[in-house]
């Protein structure tokens, strides 16, 4: 038996794709979508920080490689602030009307990242991530699981240039790796945990087979 969405939003679906930087998120965002649609499915794709023009000027702020005097708590409620605006300007209609939204991090992110990584209080983010998207849960989130150093090496691959974000170093991503394992274990039901170090194709088509098992009714 196919997964009823336990969202409040709307008859859609809400799926979320997680993992640190150089996982391959935009590729397999990409994979999943085209799969999805073939269904018949209206699917919506979004990132997070950003999808509206507001939360995509917050983007701007956040990745600005001048700004790396930003403290802990501001980088988390700028997140929030960007989170809290595409929800209820894209997420939820596009939720009410059936449309399946895959998104490009969410509040996992935050907590695994400003959490996990930088030592903000776990419990002050839970309160802010309630606060920014109430009742807007994912129905399904995929955490692409790869190690540090993998995830390294393909990020000095890129040719784009780095913004702020990307110049940590490894052990803040073992501490955000370990960080998202561990939200992961407390909600088996919600996560899809892969191993994001197989090849792309063969990992897509993980991701659909396990999200489609899921959620399809």
């Amino acid at each position: 038996m196919g997964f009823r969405s336990q969202n409040l939003s709307g008859p859609g679906r809400l799926i979320t794709l997680e993992g640190i930087d150089g996982t391959g998120k935009t590729t397999q965002i990409n994979s999943l979508a085209s799969a999805i649609r073939k269904q018949g499915i209206s699917v919506l794709k979004l990132r997070e920080p950003g999808g509206t023009v507001i939360g995509e000027a917050i983007r701007q702020i956040l990745l600005d490689n001048r700004h790396t005097g930003m403290c802990n708590e501001s980088e988390m409620l700028l997140f929030a602030a960007a989170r809290a605006q595409l929800v209820r300007e894209v997420i939820r209609p596009a939720l009410a009307v059936g449309t399946w939204v895959i998104c490009d991090r969410f509040l996992d992110s935050t907590l695994a990242y400003q959490g996990y990584g930088r030592g903000v209080d776990l419990e002050v983010i839970e309160r802010i991530n309630n606060l920014a998207v109430g009742n807007c849960r994912p129905d399904r989130t995929v955490l692409l699981d790869l190690s540090p150093e993998a995830a390294l090496e393909r990020l000095g691959k890129r040719p784009e240039k780095t913004d702020r974000l990307d110049i940590e170093g490894r052990m803040f991503m073992e501490r955000v790796r370990e960080g998202y394992l561990a939200i992961a274990a407390d909600e088996p039901q919600r996560f899809i945990v892969v191993d994001a170090g197989q090849p792309a194709k063969a990992l897509a088509q993980e991701v659909f087979s396990k999200i489609w098992e899921g959620l399809s009714i």
